[in-house]
């Protein structure tokens, strides 16, 4: 159950949708009514994560939504896992390289997830693996998206966001 329940689309008012989404349609979800709670939050907040989401960031969707994948699971975050398993399969992953996220084979993405996870950097052997496939920028874009997606995991938890309906759970189970 929602500890904070998200404001039922009817409900949004002109700040709230100017916040959530400037100048276009967005269907209504739990993550966004949550955010319509608190627009002035939701404007900051949003405004960053588009960055991250495509609107300037230089990685791949791919190689982003394999990240997000990771930190997902490793948050235990249903919510951030089901939506962006459907977002990597549009950006090309595959089902196989989904479950390899779930049981944390060796990439350098997942090792780099892993690390910034428990330890808020990298060890040298991942930088360079990184450094060798992406350039500074990437580098950055990928570290602010781990992070990103950690407090976003952090607050889909916390508040209990359930998944919106009609979505699967896309056998989302936290005993693996």
């Amino acid at each position: 159950m929602n500890r904070i329940p998200p404001l039922p689309y009817d409900q949004w008012d002109t700040e709230a949708l100017a916040s959530l989404a400037p100048g276009r349609k967005l269907p209504p979800s739990n993550v966004l009514g949550l955010f319509a709670q608190h627009p002035e939050l939701a404007k900051a907040f949003l405004g960053y994560n588009r960055h991250l989401l495509g609107g300037g960031s230089t990685l791949s969707p791919r190689t982003r939504e394999l990240a997000i994948l990771r930190v997902a699971w490793r948050r235990r975050c249903q919510y951030e896992w089901v939506q962006h398993v459907l977002i990597a399969r549009k950006a090309g992953v595959t089902d196989e390289e989904i479950d390899a996220i779930r049981v944390g084979k060796p990439t350098p993405i997942t090792r780099a997830v892993d690390e910034l996870e428990a330890d808020s950097g990298l060890s040298d052997d991942t930088y360079r693996a990184l450094a060798a496939e992406l350039d500074d920028r990437q580098l950055m874009d990928l570290v602010f998206t781990v992070g990103t997606y950690g407090l976003l995991a952090m607050v889909l938890n916390t508040f209990e966001v359930e998944l919106d309906p009609g979505l699967p759970a896309e056998n989302f189970t936290t005993d693996e």
